[in-house]
């Protein structure tokens, strides 16, 4: 997580909703006083903009277009910025779902299907190129680069930042001229923005391009508004605690759900094998370690790539089913509701060639940095530091290792080689941190520690 000098000055609003949570507010509750506060300062507050940090999971899309509609039912000119096009198709497809009568403007590139079709289907949407064609609706939403290259003299009343942490500073910069006023929602715990060429000649400057639009925003304008939304409805209740001690500890929240509110199950009969007893293992707690023997390997470690195959394999072979507050009994576990998450793409595509010779279809095998924002019922994760010689800055940092921690409803399994608290052991910090920079905490050392710590509770070794 980052945190600047002027992190612990959030609004009173804010810090009291993390004190309710934490002293038994029910859930829905809290969330409701807390995303209150919220359009409350974006509405009727006299700041130039607002910050809100959220967990995953905790409903951040839902606030979004919640907040756009009372911004839209307000007479405000609004902007919405998000960081893909895919984000932007995500919101402009809820926004046209939940408000059918508000007017979308959903501006776009010029490449060929810039758009997902599924807009197609609403009449209130409406799609072009030329910003000068959307000028006269209430709403208009496009990523980040799009917005850069928008010239106009007239500017928008309000924006909306969507994904403002993987945000850089030099993109908010491009687009900041077009408003008046911002609400700007992220997960500060997730990975930082996402940077091509290198940045160390900007670090701890007050113009760093590479840093994120939050963190230069506050850096600058420390007295906005800051807020936090205390629930994530995505985690269990087995998966909160450790994500928010490991990866939120100036920002706590707690699950939307208690023990027992939802369940994993499976019925076929366990054959004994290590990958079952871990699938069982993660089925009773919520987690489970899949630990192969210690070695250093390629990065596409032929073994641990085929420990994830043959657990997502049995996953779904063995009759699983959910249980959970949405629906009504027991809802199979299909493909589609599992994931595969690694730290590289060459491990990704070799994990999909395991599956594809195992006959397995249909499951999400992607990067970190891809799955980050999606969510699953199971996930199998290959650790990112499985089986190295070394820990390096990429495969120490926190927000890779919180996207894999934090994808799943039910249950996630790790896949690891033996001997990574001996490398983070081996391996301390030795990088230079220039004066001015932001602080990281916690660091990747301390929450591999501490998710490792937890992980060993469920551990089951694999032979050999």
């Amino acid at each position: 997580m980052t945190v600047t000098g002027d992190a612990d000055a959030a609004s009173d609003a804010g810090v009291v909703s993390i004190a309710r949570a934490r002293q038994g507010l029910p859930p829905g509750e809290a969330a409701a006083r807390a995303t209150a506060a919220i359009l409350r300062d974006t509405l009727h507050g006299d700041r130039p903009g607002v910050v809100v940090d959220s967990p995953p999971g905790a409903g951040k899309s839902t606030l979004v277009v919640r907040a756009a509609r009372e911004l839209a039912a307000a007479g405000r000119r609004l902007m919405v910025v998000a960081q893909t096009n895919a984000q932007v198709d995500d919101l402009v497809d809820r926004l046209a779902r939940e408000d059918p009568e508000l007017p979308v403007g959903r501006l776009h590139s010029n490449d060929p299907d810039p758009y997902d079709p599924v807009l197609d289907g609403h009449p209130s949407v409406v799609k072009s190129a030329r910003a000068a064609d959307l000028a006269e609706l209430e709403v208009v939403v496009s990523t980040a680069a799009k917005w850069a290259w928008v010239k106009t003299d007239t500017r928008w009343e309000h924006a909306i930042v969507d994904e403002a942490y993987q945000m850089r500073s030099d993109a908010l910069l491009a687009v900041a001229g077009l408003f008046d006023r911002a609400l700007f929602v992220g997960d500060p715990g997730q990975l930082d923005p996402f940077s091509q060429v290198g940045a160390e000649q900007w670090a701890g400057l007050s113009y760093d391009p590479s840093a994120s639009a939050v963190s230069t925003l506050l850096a600058h304008n420390p007295d906005l508004p800051q807020h936090r939304l205390p629930v994530s409805w995505r985690l269990p209740a087995s998966a909160a605690p450790l994500v928010s001690r490991a990866f939120y500890p100036f920002t706590p929240f707690t699950s939307g759900t208690g023990p027992g509110d939802r369940t994993l199950s499976f019925g076929g009969h366990p054959d004994g094998s290590a990958v079952d007893r871990v699938i069982d293992e993660a089925a009773t707690s919520g987690w489970g370690l899949l630990e192969l023997p210690a070695r250093h390997t390629p990065r596409t470690d032929p073994e641990g790539v085929a420990a994830v195959a043959d657990v997502v394999r049995r996953l779904l072979t063995r009759d699983g089913g959910t249980r959970s507050e949405r629906v009504e009994g027991v809802v199979p576990l299909s493909a589609d509701r599992v994931a595969v998450g690694t730290a590289h793409r060459d491990q990704a595509a070799a994990v999909r060639a395991e599956l594809a010779a195992r006959g397995v279809a249909d499951v999400v095998v992607d990067t970190a940095n891809r799955l980050q924002g999606r969510e699953f019922d199971v996930t199998v994760v290959l650790h990112p530091l499985s089986g190295r010689p070394d820990a390096t800055s990429f495969h120490l940092e926190t927000g890779r290792l919180c996207v894999l921690a934090s994808r799943h409803r039910h249950a996630c399994i790790v896949v690891c080689r033996a001997g990574v608290p001996e490398l983070l052991d081996a391996h301390p910090s030795t990088e230079p941190v220039p004066l001015g920079v932001t602080v990281k905490f916690p660091d990747g050392w301390e929450a591999n520690h501490a998710v490792l710590a937890h992980l060993a509770e469920h551990r089951v070794r694999t032979d050999g």
